[in-house]
């Protein structure tokens, strides 16, 4: 195969490279060998890709002029998939008729066939003689929905990178049949951008023209990442497993890792405490008319302990061959959805998530003890209510299992090296279907693992919004939120708040509430907490508390809180792993705001820009007086008010002692003020009124 690309290319690679040749160097020199060199074939080892549609053309007939509306669409690039790309002598030579499968990350609404297609459309590089080189199909019917031209290569040869930029993305001749408008074949309606870094299948050196000798690289270099960087590189067979108990079920899903460093992970088996702990967690997308209005977290489990790690090669990082008591660099461990849901899973809460700490095995407070206690099928696992699973109570739902690596070797290893801290890559999640109406259920995989990315991610048309309260002290978080407007006059405000690795936990969560603005069916969700059991780590053993968190409305906010710490050290707090809703329908529309978040066991509130109903506008007035160096009032300046919106401009004329005022000032509106003098001269002011608002004093610059 390789002998037949090599006498495709190589008479182009003569002409093309002896042209520049002679180019650069003038007929008078001899130029270099151009047929010698090294050729490289190459395959897409990881990347990703985004098509931005603009929804109202691809709605729509072309015609007449359309404010566009873009619908970005992210995906990521079949791992290791054979898209081939020629590269000579470390300049980019093209690829070759291959295509690339694209994986989307979150689920999104498009017309007709293609919303069916979307997660198993493939970029395809066409045979030469094609009108197109690239077109965008569906894998498995072959059916063409786009086709791209006007693309440009940039091609690192030091990285291996390969960006395919600005590709027009034109309607087919069969998608525009489908929508009815055949005459709109070959509208551009898009653009498509393609990031791949490439790695070699085959090497080959040439001389003359002939091949003289072909070689199969080693695997990629072992790890990519400075110092220990473990990650979730695979979510599979999530299950249920054991009996119903009561109104619960537990799950389990099955975890590989991989350590994407280059120094081996500490995996130092029980008692020894510097081993990872991997917690799984379910989650639940539905609600309003699309499905996707709220993102919940349905269930949780305790934690694995790792032990004997192996020397697999999932993510493709290249092993070193370590196993045992380290991960070795590049390596992959695989943990079953069995193991998983074994009995000897330990608590969350002897864990801190940051540093990695928990107690040894054989200390006197051990962090995975069960003496005394009792499972049932729920235990320990994914404890899930039947309720959120079942099909007929969550028709068209989309549900997600999420997995964690928890580890002490990746902080010890920060804190010696601060720019080596790897501690905020270690979620990745997965979608999966569900069958059943009660137990037992079943479950089957949806696309591929989304590798260091939270299952919130998945959250269509939310925004996320980090939070790190304490800078190398402590862990992240995220908060989302999401506003639509389910009927004229109502909007509904979503949130959720997640703790990925903050041991603080989170207390309180308050949205700020302007006058005119009423709330209804004001709501909250948690995921269900695990019963104590002996040694569990919680005070008294008595596990976590369930209750739900009040809401309160009070000085124009509404706040949900649980107790605080030194009420209750038990209580219901947005723990690590874990993620809580809060909800509202309002009579306003939104508007910019900053949400609060007071902290479980310490720390300062801190507070995250969200959106909240926006207060109505009242009048205010403002007022103010202008004076000179001395304090002495300007008579007759000009005063002026210009809104930042579209308002016209008003003006008043100071009074004789230099004070000015404006009325019927409407509140919420961002202002400038500033002053005109024949005598003087005065920086403006930008204000924003609540309420009245007095001394706006003005003072002459010197």
């Amino acid at each position: 195969m390789l002998k037949i690309v090599l006498i495709a290319l190589l008479p182009l690679l003569v002409l093309f490279s002896y042209g520049t040749n002679k180019m650069l160097t003038g007929s008078g020199e001899k130029p270099r060998s151009v047929d010698t060199g090294t050729l490289e074939k190459m395959i897409v080892s990881n990347g990703s890709a985004t098509i931005d549609l603009d929804m109202s053309r691809l709605a729509s007939s072309g015609k007449g002029a359309k404010a566009p509306r873009i619908n970005s669409l992210s995906f990521d690039l079949e791992h290791d998939t054979y898209f081939t790309v020629i590269v000579f002598n470390g300049e980019l030579r093209g690829p070759l008729p291959s295509s690339i499968p694209i994986i989307p990350q979150r689920a999104a609404a498009l017309p007709g066939k293609l919303n069916s297609s979307y997660r198993q459309l493939v970029v395809e590089n066409t045979f030469p003689g094609s009108p197109y080189e690239y077109v965008i199909r569906d894998a498995k019917t072959g059916y063409v929905f786009f086709n791209v031209e006007g693309h440009e290569y940039e091609y690192d040869a030091n990285q291996r990178l390969l960006n395919i930029r600005g590709g027009r993305v034109l309607l087919s001749n069969e998608y525009a049949k489908e929508l009815g408008r055949p005459a709109d074949t070959g509208t551009i309606i898009g653009e498509i951008n393609i990031s791949a870094t490439l790695r070699p299948i085959e090497v080959s050196e040439v001389v003359n023209g002939e091949v003289a000798s072909e070689v199969l690289p080693a695997d990629p270099l072992s790890g990519t990442t400075p110092g220990p960087d473990v990650i979730v590189g695979d979510l599979n067979g999530l299950a249920q497993f054991g009996s119903a108990s009561g109104t619960q079920v537990g799950l389990a899903v099955g975890t590989d890792s991989c350590n994407a460093g280059t120094v081996n992970l500490h995996w130092f088996a029980m008692p020894d405490n510097d081993h990872p702990v991997i917690p799984q967690n379910m989650y639940r997308m539905s609600g309003g008319a699309s499905n996707n209005e709220r993102f919940e977290q349905i269930g949780q489990s305790q934690m694995k302990h790792g032990f004997t790690a192996l020397t697999q090669n999932l993510c493709g990082f290249g092993c070193n061959g370590v196993g045992g008591a380290n991960l070795g660099s590049g390596c992959s461990d695989p943990y079953t959805a069995s193991l998983n849901s074994g009995p000897s899973l330990g608590s969350r809460a002897w864990v801190n998530p940051f540093t990695g700490f928990f107690p040894r095995g054989d200390s006197a407070t051990p962090s995975n003890s069960h003496t005394g206690h009792t499972h049932t099928g729920p235990s320990h696992r994914i404890l899930t209510e039947i309720s959120d699973l079942s099909t007929a109570s969550n028709p068209g739902a989309t549900y997600f299992a999420e997995a964690q690596y928890i580890t002490k070797h990746e902080y010890d290893w920060c804190q010696a090296n601060p720019t080596q801290c790897n501690m905020y890559n270690n979620v990745s999640y997965r979608q999966y279907n569900v069958s059943g109406t009660a137990s037992p259920f079943s479950f089957s995989p949806v696309g591929t693992t989304q590798r260091s990315k939270r299952a919130i991610s998945a959250w269509t048309g939310a925004t996320l919004v980090e939070f790190i309260p304490a800078p190398g002290i402590d862990g992240v978080g995220v908060v989302g939120y999401k506003v639509t407007n389910p009927s004229p006059g109502v909007w509904h405000y979503e949130y959720a708040v997640y703790n990925e690795n903050l041991d603080r936990g989170v207390q309180s969560f308050s949205i700020p509430i302007g006058g005119g603005v009423t709330l209804t069916n004001v709501g909250f969700k948690s995921p269900p907490q695990h019963p104590g059991w002996s040694a569990d780590g919680t005070v008294g053993n008595t596990g976590y508390s369930s209750t739900p968190w009040l809401a309160t409305q009070a000085g124009g906010s509404i706040t949900w809180a649980t107790e605080t710490f030194g009420q209750n050290p038990n209580a219901n707090a947005v723990r690590w792993g874990t993620l809580y809703n809060f909800r509202f329908d309002s009579n306003r529309p939104p508007a910019d705001a900053n949400a609060t978040i007071e902290f479980f066991k310490t720390g300062s509130p801190i507070q995250v820009a969200v959106q909240g109903p926006g207060a109505v506008a009242t009048n205010a007035s403002i007022s103010g007086r202008v004076v000179n160096q001395n304090g002495t009032g300007v008579r007759n300046a000009i005063v002026t008010l210009v809104d930042s919106g579209p308002s016209a401009r008003r003006t008043v004329i100071t009074n004789p002692f230099g004070y000015y005022r404006f009325d019927n000032v409407l509140t919420g509106s961002t202002y400038t003020v500033s002053v005109l003098s024949k005598l003087f001269t005065f920086n403006s002011q930008n204000v924003q009124p609540s309420g009245d608002l007095t001394n706006v004093d003005f003072t002459a610059l010197p």
